[in-house]
């Protein structure tokens, strides 16, 4: 379990005491660990499942093309330098 220090604003504090009493929790641990938890299983931190038509038709393109296949490492080292 990792422990942290939080500066929080009066404003978000009443507010994690109203979490921590509307919910029944034992501290404001529980209450910003609630929070955090409900943040993340919404899929507000997943990116969404639909892609622009754009960005799925250049995609597609990418995944088409083949690869090149160099004859060693340092070959492949070189044509990068080139390009920077």
């Amino acid at each position: 379990m990792t422990s942290a220090i939080v500066n929080l604003t009066d404003e978000n504090n009443r507010f994690l005491n109203i979490v921590k009493a509307h919910f029944d929790l034992r501290n404001k641990s529980d209450a910003i660990n609630f929070i955090v938890g409900s943040f993340s299983a919404g899929g507000k931190l997943e990116p969404g499942t639909k892609l622009r038509p754009q960005y799925a038709l250049k995609l597609r393109k990418l995944m088409a093309q083949r690869g090149k296949v160099y004859p060693s490492a340092e070959a492949m080292f070189k044509e990068f330098e080139k390009d920077v």
